[in-house]
């Protein structure tokens, strides 16, 4: 048991014992994700929305009503309020000098950074059913930024495993295929599962992604999310300050309710165990440790205002998210805790 609790806490991947297979013979795609594959995904993008739940009534800010802050904004001028106009937007000086309520009007960017935020640390590589953990965050990056490219926004993200690797945001297709061709290198599990997780790793990554992203960009954290804390919440509060957020947070069904009651082999790939879901206790205890878990990242998420969604590795990642992204008028905008 203590074993399978040291990779949950991210000390190291751990899986359950199958037989042994060449490396080779394990890859598929539900343990390694392909550029033709995630080339495909294009398809799913039209079924989700990454702009504002209500569009403007012109070319400048009006009422938005947005899932999210949308595009960054640069201040035009000032104009008379008229009815419908966003409250939050009125200009409290002018109206003070003129006696008169008045409107700040804004235009809007024509490309938005949108940050994909992707953890593949080793305990990423673990899956009981559906996929691995790694490939349904790559997918869901995928089809993330085929929707961005498509609504004009630039692709850029930061991927960590060990190390941290930027790609500067980038519009069109060319920012979509030079992610894929990163993520279908870097979700490899035959290089991923040699690079020693280190504690700490995420709160590391986070304050990169506080130092390179830019004020007004829309970052998608993809990740499990194992090493959540009190200074991740402050980082995560940082950067919702200056820029609008979502979490996905990855899940295997193995992470939501304990296996069948028998007796399991774990190795952490050094040392071998066993796992008895047989004994009450072990059965209580394992499933209070992961609750507290996910309560932990809900709640974090929840306190600084940042939509949650967790996707679990038995999801189909598209349907998934063309549920909780719904284009306006077809589904509700992303929920702000799972269900």
């Amino acid at each position: 048991m203590q074993i399978l609790l040291d990779w949950l806490k991210g000390k190291r991947a751990a899986s359950i014992t199958a037989p042994a297979m060449a490396p080779d013979a394990a890859l598929n795609s539900a343990t390694r994700v392909s550029v033709e594959e995630l080339i495909k995904l294009q398809c799913h993008a039209g079924k989700i929305s990454l702009t504002p739940s209500q569009p403007a009534r012109t070319r400048l800010a009006g009422n938005h009503g947005s899932r999210f802050h949308g595009r960054g904004m640069d201040y035009q001028e000032s104009r008379i309020y008229q009815p419908g106009d966003d409250l939050r937007s009125i200009d409290w000086r002018v109206t003070a000098r003129t006696g008169k309520p008045h409107t700040k009007l804004y235009e809007e960017e024509r490309e938005r950074p949108v940050i994909l935020f992707l953890d593949l640390n080793p305990g990423m590589f673990f899956g009981t059913r559906g996929s691995l953990k790694s490939v349904a965050a790559a997918r869901a990056a995928a089809i993330i930024a085929w929707a961005g490219a498509a609504h004009g926004d630039r692709i850029g993200a930061l991927l960590f495993n060990g190390g941290h690797y930027e790609l500067p945001p980038r519009g069109g297709r060319h920012g979509v295929l030079r992610l894929i061709r990163e993520l279908a290198e870097r979700a490899d599990p035959r290089a991923a599962l040699n690079i020693a997780s280190s504690p700490g790793s995420l709160n590391a990554a986070l304050a990169r992604l506080r130092r390179v992203s830019r004020p007004g960009s829309l970052i998608f954290l993809l990740s499990d999310f194992y090493g959540i804390d009190d200074e991740s919440g402050r980082h995560l509060l940082r950067l919702r300050h200056q820029s609008d957020l979502a979490a996905i947070q990855v899940v295997d069904p193995l992470e939501l309710e304990p296996p069948p009651a028998a007796r399991y082999g774990v190795t952490d790939g050094q040392r071998l165990g066993v796992l008895d879901t047989r004994d009450g206790k072990v059965r209580q205890a394992y499933q209070e440790y992961f609750s507290r878990h996910h309560q932990a990242v809900a709640e974090t998420m929840r306190s600084r205002a940042i939509p949650h969604l967790r996707l679990s590795t038995a999801d189909d990642v598209a349907s998934t998210l063309a549920r909780h992204f719904a284009p306006v008028g077809q589904a509700p905008a992303i929920r702000k805790a799972a269900a």
